[in-house]
């Protein structure tokens, strides 16, 4: 059987161009990425990873990712936290939902705390560090989401129950930091 051939165009009923299936009409939808992550917090300190990979390949994140098939948004923020920082948590509540449209990306950031101060760089990251406020890397963070993350952890650090925040106002994400 000959592999399908697909063709943007606008399917009927829709108002928007897909791939559609020249052979069978089935539509491929293309949806934004789902990206898990959290912050975590150890005391008073916030644990920070440097990116061994692109894009921002040395610059400081937190841990974060793509959410994988059939996985929780939870279990996916765990899983980043083990695969970045071999670092277990325990997640206190959704922080955040931030869009970023350029990307295609909708991010799911908890906030969470180590289970133990037992980490280490895992293979996406070549330094792990926990970092007291007044020592973050501001200047060296990989994405403007993480810098929106860390305030908003800071923010709901007295909350028993978390609001979750959103994009702060005017910011789309739509730049990395220093204008890139």
């Amino acid at each position: 059987m000959a592999d399908p051939s697909f063709v943007r165009r606008i399917p009927e009923g829709d108002n928007l161009e897909r791939l559609v299936c020249t052979d069978c009409g089935f539509i491929a939808y293309e949806n934004p990425k789902v990206v898990v992550g959290s912050v975590c917090g150890w005391q008073s300190r916030i644990l920070l990873c440097r990116r061994a990979i692109n894009p921002r390949k040395g610059f400081w994140t937190i841990p974060a990712g793509y959410l994988e098939l059939n996985e929780t948004t939870m279990d996916g923020a765990r899983r980043e936290a083990w695969e970045e920082a071999y670092a277990k948590i325990e997640i206190d509540g959704l922080l955040a939902v931030y869009s970023i449209p350029r990307l295609s990306q909708v991010q799911l950031i908890y906030r969470a705390q180590l289970a133990a101060p037992d980490f280490a760089p895992g293979p996406e990251t070549i330094e792990t560090r926990l970092y007291e406020w007044s020592e973050i890397p501001w200047d060296e963070l990989a994405f403007p989401s993480v810098r929106w993350a860390l305030n908003h952890y800071r923010e709901s650090a007295n909350d028993k129950v978390i609001a979750p925040r959103s994009n702060p106002p005017g910011e789309t994400g739509d730049t990395l930091p220093g204008g890139l």
